[in-house]
């Protein structure tokens, strides 16, 4: 398995965030760069690009890399339409002299909810997993109170939907903390999904600002994941995996 460069540190989140699945995926398919040109019809060096960050890659190119691998293609989509409106909110703000801003320079508000709800749910916790992503307070101690599903399933698949946030009420149940969205301890974050959600609610109770509660992994989040971890003595690397779910169930 290769051992992947660093991403340049200038990338949005959520483009990261899309690359980081994508390596991953590949990683796990086995194929190599010339072997993806061949079944997908992209080029060795187009991979090149999209796997290092220098070019997102087209919506077609993700669902033709979850298909050469297997593996059902709509939480990639997701996470793409989140990293394209991020790559195109850069370009736009790019100024670029004597010359007009590029048509395709658009703010797309894309409803993604639907196609999330249909397959989400079906997707295994392991199938793809994340990598990496205000500001530390005195923490929002004492307890809270308030109506608590104690079946997380019951919520059903989680659909992003833009301007979307949930309400955070935390309580301690069976010795650890929990907002009731996800019961997890060891996922690794990569959204939008029900895990983020309760970690970006038990985050905001530690007193660790991470913006909006709406299941995204943004710049906020992964901020205020790091100052949870340097607090904790854990590597800040803004990976929200097993010891860092540790820390915030306390």
């Amino acid at each position: 398995m290769p051992r992947w460069r660093e991403l340049p540190s200038s990338l949005d989140e959520r483009v990261r965030n899309l690359i980081v699945q994508m390596r991953r995926l590949k990683d796990r398919s086995g194929l190599s760069l010339a072997s993806l040109q061949s079944k997908t019809g992209y080029s060795s060096s187009s991979w090149e690009r999209y796997l290092s960050g220098r070019a997102l890659p087209p919506r077609k190119a993700v669902e033709e890399l979850a298909r050469v691998s297997g593996q059902d293609p709509t939480r990639l989509l997701v996470l793409h339409e989140l990293a394209e409106e991020a790559w195109n909110q850069e370009i736009a703000a790019t100024p670029v002299a004597d010359t007009p801003k590029p048509e395709n320079a658009r703010r797309r508000m894309v409803l993604i909810g639907v196609c999330a709800t249909v397959v989400l749910a079906a997707i295994s916790a392991g199938t793809l997993l994340a990598a990496p992503w205000k500001d530390d307070g005195n923490g929002k101690k004492g307890a809270t109170t308030a109506r608590y599903s104690s079946a997380p399933a019951s919520r059903g698949a989680f659909a992003y939907k833009t301007g979307k946030t949930y309400p955070c009420t935390v309580r301690r149940e069976t010795g650890r903390l929990s907002a009731g969205y996800s019961d997890t301890r060891t996922a690794l974050l990569s959204g939008p999904d029900w895990d983020v959600v309760e970690a970006q609610c038990l985050l905001d109770y530690h007193g660790f600002d991470p913006g909006d509660v709406d299941g995204v992994v943004g710049p906020r989040t992964t901020r205020a994941v790091k100052r949870l971890q340097q607090k904790s003595d854990l590597p800040p690397d803004g990976i929200v995996g097993p010891q860092t779910w540790q820390v915030l169930r306390k």
